[in-house]
């Protein structure tokens, strides 16, 4: 997902756009029934409910995206429609259908987590409507045969295999607890873990997610009777701090490794700060104060918070739909194709689109994050090997 977005989308410079056009002009598109202006965009994700706060990072990212594209073209406005999933993969699907049904809808900024988007793919593949995913990172997502699907972050083929490098290079543990709250994201995330770790992965076992566990004291007790150097989590942010809180008042010392989905402050919140001191956390993303141009001031400026894990790749998503629709890509066929050939560069990465809509693996980078003085900090870029 990188692109070149003209000035006119605000911090990413973008790739030629067809001579004199414009979303407000006359196109190919508008002339096969699309119409001109009245467009909409949506984000997909958890706006509620227990994983909200990765949801409410990326929707402000694409909030300014849209604002900013709104300022510079008035004349001719796209409007944002968030659809709250809560995260949850039961609901994608009539979700999905809302989307569907709103033909003013050209593109998703979403679904935001691997499980919702296992749901709702199939039904946004049958309609043609185009989705940018700015954080779900399960690698059977691309091999569906959607061809609606793209993604603008590295696999959990990337990141599995980095946070396992780390915990082995880094952390030098030679034993290793490996849990899941065993959804299509952290069960996915923790198989690529164990298969870098081999036999220093000494023990390993699944909770429940989406905020139907609080209580871990089976698999505390096992942890601790273990003995182990390192634990890895795959899952997310609300159950990690839960169990991080609960492994430190058993006298567990042994740092906590966990995924994206937990690189949240809300998991300092959940964990407490004394629990959660020490804790790394892996992304498929570099740090957001590494965002090119105004994007943080900008961010800031609107939302009345610093940006935090997803909002800039979700601003780049946002950014290359509304460069398809500003080049007068009014139509959902119209607009997947021009993401489909997309190539330029965003405020987070260089975007290009391989074989599955699978971000170019070329411009992936993996970044361990540490929890520090009660903030996520940034730790390290890990080396790809």
């Amino acid at each position: 997902m990188r692109q070149k977005l003209a000035r006119v989308i605000g911090g990413v410079a973008m790739l030629a756009l067809v001579a004199g056009g414009t979303a407000c002009s006359s196109s190919d598109d508008a002339a096969s029934g699309g119409d001109a202006c009245g467009n909409k965009i949506a984000f997909f994700g958890a706006l509620t409910g227990p994983s909200a706060a990765l949801g409410i990072n990326e929707n402000n990212g694409v909030k300014l995206a849209v604002d900013k594209y709104n300022k510079e073209n008035a004349d001719c406005k796209v409007e944002l429609v968030p659809l709250d999933s809560q995260g949850s993969p039961d609901q994608a699907p009539q979700l999905a259908q809302k989307a569907i049904d709103d033909t003013k809808i050209l593109g998703i900024v979403g679904p935001a987590y691997s499980g919702e988007s296992e749901a709702a793919g199939p039904l946004f593949n049958e309609a043609g409507l185009v989705t940018i995913t700015p954080s779900a990172t399960n690698p059977t997502l691309a091999k569906q045969n959607w061809k609606t699907f793209f993604r603008a972050v590295g696999n959990d083929l990337s990141q599995g295999p980095g946070a396992g490098n780390y915990i082995k290079n880094v952390l030098k543990a030679d034993k290793v607890y490996v849990i899941d709250d065993q959804s299509a994201y952290g069960a996915g995330l923790a198989d690529e873990v164990k298969k870098l770790l081999g036999p220093a992965v000494v023990g390993s076992d699944k909770v429940q997610g989406d905020g139907k566990q609080v209580e871990f004291s089976a698999v505390v007790t096992k942890v601790k009777a273990a003995n182990v150097k390192a634990i890895f989590y795959g899952g997310y942010y609300q159950e990690a701090g839960l169990i991080r809180k609960q492994l430190t008042a058993a006298g567990v010392t042994a740092p906590l490794i966990a995924g994206d989905g937990v690189n949240d402050a809300a998991y300092i919140t959940s964990a407490g700060a004394a629990a959660a001191e020490g804790t790394i956390l892996t992304c498929p993303c570099q740090p957001a104060a590494e965002a090119r141009g105004t994007f943080i001031e900008e961010y800031k400026a609107l939302n009345g918070t610093d940006p935090g894990t997803y909002s800039d790749t979700a601003y780049d998503a946002a950014n290359i739909l509304l460069a398809g629709i500003k080049a007068g890509k009014t139509t959902r066929e119209g607009l997947l194709e021009f993401v489909k050939g997309y190539s330029g560069e965003g405020v987070a990465a260089s975007y290009k689109f391989v074989e599955g809509g699978e971000l170019d693996p070329a411009q992936v980078k993996v970044w361990a994050f540490k929890v520090k003085d009660g903030k996520v900090v940034p730790d390290q870029e890990i080396p790809k090997s």
